[in-house]
């Protein structure tokens, strides 16, 4: 998710690794990538002009060209600095495609593409099961009647209750839980 795409509710979500990420934390990881954009855009305007005084260099533009290269070192130490502050996660074969001169966009392209091809395969597999399981109840409804009646009103109550203790819980549909921040 783009940090800019963060929403700033009055709720967090407990996600199923137990984390949880408050609105101020959320806002704080925003700052921060902020400021290293800012510092990333200030380096690479000091690096141009540092460009632009070495390609026009004689005796007399020394002294603008040292305050250049420690305008970029001074900067480059900034940018270290904020940077430890910002907690992003490259994969790594988002920074190979880069070195091999590649569009890093094919990483999440593929991911994406992965991920929906192993959606397919599962949700063939979900349906294979419920396809099995509807034969399984008609087959045993005609053996079995009064115990397949039975069992439909088991699985009635069990549903119905399952329901309400998620509702009771603040349960999201994927699992997560959602929780009030500390404000």
């Amino acid at each position: 998710m783009d940090l800019s795409q963060i929403s700033s509710g009055s709720t967090g979500i407990v996600h199923g690794n137990g984390g949880v990420v408050s609105n101020n934390e959320q806002d704080e990881a925003k700052q921060n990538l902020n400021q290293v954009i800012n510092s990333i855009q200030k380096v690479l305007g000091l690096l141009h002009q540092l460009y632009l005084t070495v390609s026009s260099f004689n005796m007399a533009s020394q002294l603008p060209l040292l305050e250049r290269i420690n305008a970029v070192v001074s900067e480059l130490d900034n940018l270290q600095r904020l940077s430890d502050n910002c907690k992003i996660q490259v994969p790594v074969e988002v920074l190979n495609l880069i070195d091999d001169g590649k569009n890093p966009d094919e990483f999440t392209r593929d991911v994406l593409n992965s991920c929906i091809a192993r959606n397919q395969i599962t949700k063939g597999k979900t349906d294979a099961f419920k396809g099995l399981r509807r034969h399984i109840l008609e087959e045993l409804e005609e053996a079995f009647p009064d115990e397949v009646e039975a069992y439909r009103e088991i699985r009635a109550t069990s549903a119905a209750e399952s329901k309400r203790l998620a509702q009771a819980q603040s349960i999201l549909p994927n699992g997560d839980v959602k929780v009030k921040s500390e404000q």
